[in-house]
């Protein structure tokens, strides 16, 4: 190993440098710095495993090990469904962010919410959807590509920072979906949005 060659040469010379020392001493950092090389080795193993075994887990699975409980799907408010399917895939309606206690958060970005809560609100959003996700398919690993998101933030005229918002809802489905979780996306700003929520995303999803 490279590592361990410079680490052994650095300390040839400074035993040669250092004629007094104990002559066990460079055979015992010899010791220590293969074994250490060695653990590096095991370290790097292991973070592949782990790598290997979070992308083997369901999406159930990452929401439990998140401790996410997904919310209850409720019915549209007009006339509309929650998702269409054609062929391959889904369209999901707009949803906003829903709290455990049913309801929503609500106000504008750069008036009444920070970026920060815009982002959980996005978050909770995104919760939303993946409950609808899992109505509709009974088991989230169904799930082939999030494809596109439309993101809208419900914001004060001089907003200009939606992106971040809806990074909230992004965020989620990459670690929930991995790389199925990766998509195309807007994040635009409205002038107002359903009962004042704060963000409201819709979205097509690619299922088996």
């Amino acid at each position: 190993m490279p590592e361990e060659a410079v680490c052994i040469d650095f300390l040839t010379k400074l035993n040669s440098a250092n004629r007094g020392i104990d002559n066990n001493r460079p055979n015992f950092f010899k010791w220590l710095i293969v074994k250490t090389v060695d653990m590096r080795k095991y370290a790097s193993l292991l973070l592949i495993l782990v790598s290997v075994y979070a992308a083997a887990q369901s999406p159930e699975e990452k929401l439990a090990a998140k401790g996410i409980q997904l919310p209850k799907v409720s019915g549209p408010v007009a006339n509309y469904v929650n998702v269409v399917r054609v062929d391959h895939l889904l369209f999901l309606s707009g949803k906003g962010p829903v709290l455990p206690d049913g309801k929503y958060v609500t106000g504008k970005l750069g008036k009444d919410l920070t970026i920060e809560q815009g982002y959980e609100a996005a978050r909770l959003t995104a919760l939303v959807q993946i409950a609808v996700l899992k109505n509709e398919l009974g088991d989230l690993r169904k799930v082939k590509r999030i494809v596109k998101v439309l993101g809208m933030v419900n914001s004060d005229s001089n907003f200009t920072d939606q992106p971040k918002v809806i990074n909230g809802f992004s965020d989620l489905m990459v670690e929930i979906f991995g790389e199925k979780g990766k998509h195309a996306r807007s994040a635009v700003g409205v002038a107002s949005l359903p009962f004042n929520t704060a963000v409201e995303v819709e979205l097509i999803v690619e299922v088996e």
